[in-house]
């Protein structure tokens, strides 16, 4: 009976995959045949988590890093009682629907995370162990273990090949981090063919060197697969990789273990031989047994249970440490104290000229005692991007402190602060220099899709980084960055717009931030000296900064970063010349783009056509504001090797050009 009744779930996620795929006439049902019975194991005998309240804190967390597999994770939900309907999954890969083809992060539906490009989910788990392990430091007590939750994850081949992967799982080891335990489809097939073709390591070798722990089984040996997470908790020192041998397509008899069912549906035919020989009605489509459905919704008040549970620990522990519990709720209400801005450095121009990078890690030292929510490092990089906490300690093997090291691992530190940040209760950032940041890139583009709250410190931000050379310059950038819907860019020109800038980037909570920083020293703007607003306007993306006295405006210039102050000095030759100038400080096209058009209209005033830009990167996107007959002077080329005054002579920011670039343009317009 009870072998039945498994047989019975394990057949039900198979058909629910098939029937779905089938109707959208697209997707992937070759994986969700292949690992519906492991993760029946794991998501009946082993997850803790409640279905009706998601969210709730002491959950485990289940991420489906082989996101294809999709149907298999809205199978699951569905079955188990979360809001997700079977009319969703009818729906699947259709507009509108809360099934898109690869999931997308939905906590109030159970999503715990964006997967899609292989190796992102991998990584997010290892940011959630990171988290957990920082929150029960913080948190638990003696007998009051509010955060003891486990990171579970199926993933796949087509993710153990991902460089991502390796990285997070390096990181992972190095750190011990036992609260991981992910089955590794081994299913040995690829869109193009056997693994045979491209990948023939020994997978379970690497992870033991990587100081995992690592165990096989076979994926549909029931017992075998739970003794296996069983030894996976045991085991608190090390993560645990279970690689389990599955079979793609399982139970397909043409298609099985071939590449034609990772990718498209089975096809009518082949649908109706799988279900006659697995013994499954052929009608109705998207049949569940009453006897399946009601084993997996077990899970609702055994989820019930285990929450409650949880809460009257909460209770007592409430009762015991009444402060720790207050900023426990905070977070888990997502308030945040406006204390911490009481605390922020000042900079006067008197203080001389500072890096914005420099200035940017005093503010982070200063606000990091009073938001125990910010934790985070750099790229193997802190010294250069200013990003280590002062006594917070450091987050190691043995012991729990504030600075990570992520080691020279970009991508993986990108999609590890993502899984950090998933919870909502810690706000991750993580520093490299800007040209790095295409290495992150895919981690910052599910960052902003997935609109997680994480900030990333990007310095030595254009050619003013002197002598390391093109290599090290970034160009694009910028433009790169500005691309990625829901991602805020901000390039502060001095250390005041840097403390405005850390301000926007802490209050931000539809998504990430990046912080773009230069390694050279820039005058602290003396905005007194041009009787305009402090650098506090940063929140509105642009704001004027100097104009002409008692006049109105012919030539409009706007600047970024460094550039600002060579546009003020360019402005006071300007003045000289009996050109009446505005000079606009942009630091953020997102944030002045959501501002009203009154507003947008009284800092690039309509009249005045002739305006020109100012930035050393690539020009692409500025003619949005300089219009048709405007200019911009920036960067179409690679840099070079010099020292920064030479490269920013030779490149074209220089006050003089400046200066004949913008009268060229009051000629011409």
């Amino acid at each position: 009976m009870e072998k039945n009744i498994d047989e019975l779930c394990i057949n039900t996620l198979r058909f629910l995959a098939v029937d779905a795929v089938e109707k959208a006439k697209s997707g992937h049902p070759g994986m969700p045949m292949g690992d519906a019975a492991m993760a029946y194991v794991l998501w009946t005998r082993f997850l803790r988590h409640n279905p009706r309240n998601p969210q709730w804190p002491g959950r485990d967390r289940f991420v489906l890093s082989a996101g294809h597999g999709s149907m298999l994770l809205y199978a699951l939900l569905h079955l188990t009682g979360y809001d997700l309907s079977l009319e969703d999954l009818k729906n699947f890969r259709q507009w509108g629907s809360h099934t898109p083809g690869h999931p997308e992060y939905d906590p109030k539906r159970g999503v715990e995370t964006t997967t899609g490009p292989l190796g992102q989910g991998f990584a997010n788990g290892v940011g959630m162990a990171i988290a957990q392990r920082y929150l029960a430091d913080r948190y638990n007590r003696p007998g009051y273990n509010l955060f003891d939750y486990r990171v579970y994850a199926i993933t796949s081949d087509g993710d153990m090949m991902e460089g991502i992967s390796n990285e997070a799982a390096s990181i992972a080891g190095h750190l011990g981090l036992g609260n991981i335990i992910y089955l590794y489809s081994d299913n040995r097939i690829t869109i193009e063919g056997s693994t045979d073709l491209s990948f023939t390591e020994d997978v379970a070798e690497r992870f033991e060197a990587l100081g995992w722990h690592v165990q096989k089984v076979g994926g549909n040996d029931l017992d075998g697969v739970a003794d296996a997470i069983q030894d996976a908790i045991n085991e608190t020192e090390r993560p645990s990789l279970i690689v389990a041998r599955t079979f793609i397509g399982f139970g397909s008899p043409n298609k099985q273990d071939t590449p034609d069912i990772h990718g498209a549906p089975l096809g009518a035919e082949e649908v109706r031989e799988t279900k006659k020989k697995l013994g499954w009605p052929l009608e109705p489509a998207f049949y569940i047994p009453e006897e399946a459905l009601k084993r997996f919704r077990c899970a609702v008040e055994d989820g019930r249970v285990l929450e409650d549970e949880w809460n009257e620990v909460y209770e007592k522990y409430s009762e015991e440490y009444p402060k720790l519990a207050a900023e426990l709720k905070d977070l888990l209400e997502g308030r945040i104290d406006e204390g911490w801005a009481e605390d922020l450095p000042s900079f006067r121009p008197e203080d001389g000229p500072m890096a914005t990078r420099s200035a940017s890690g005093k503010v982070l030292n200063a606000v990091a005692p009073k938001l125990p929510f910010l934790v985070g490092g750099s790229a193997d990089l802190a010294p250069s991007n200013n990003t280590y906490l002062k006594g917070m300690g450091d987050f190691l093997r043995s012991g729990v402190g504030r600075n990570l090291h992520f080691g020279v691992r970009e991508h993986a530190m990108g999609g590890i602060m993502n899984g950090m940040a998933l919870g909502g209760m810690i706000v991750p950032f993580g520093g490299t220099f800007l040209v790095f940041s295409d290495y992150m890139r895919p981690a910052i583009r599910l960052a902003a899709l997935s609109g997680l709250h994480v900030v990333y410190v990007f310095t030595h931000d254009s050619i003013g980084l002197g002598e390391d050379g093109p290599t090290h310059q970034p160009i694009e950038h910028l433009a790169s960055l500005r691309a990625i819907p829901n991602l805020l860019v901000i390039r502060p020109a001095d250390a005041a717009e840097t403390v405005e800038a850390w301000k926007a980037a802490l209050r931000c909570r539809k998504g990430p931030v990046a912080l773009v920083l230069t390694r050279q020293k820039l005058p602290v703007i003396d905005r007194r000296r041009y009787g305009s607003s402090d650098a506090s306007r940063l929140e509105r993306g642009a704001y004027v900064i100097a104009d002409p006295p008692g006049e109105t405006p012919r030539l409009i210039i706007i600047a970024t970063g460094s550039e600002v102050a060579l546009a003020l000095d360019a402005y006071e030759g300007l003045i000289e010349k009996g050109i009446p100038t505005r000079v606009v400080s942009m630091p953020s096209w997102e944030l002045f783009d959501a501002q009203d058009k009154e507003y947008r209209d009284s800092v690039l005033l309509p009249g005045v056509r002739a305006r020109l830009a100012v930035e050393a990167a690539c020009p692409m996107g500025w003619h949005r504001y300089v219009g048709d007959g405007g200019d911009v002077i920036g960067i179409n080329t690679f840099g070079a090797s010099a020292p920064c005054n030479v490269l920013f002579e030779k490149y074209g920011f220089t006050v003089g050009n400046i200066v004949s670039r913008a009268m060229g343009l009051i000629k011409t317009v």
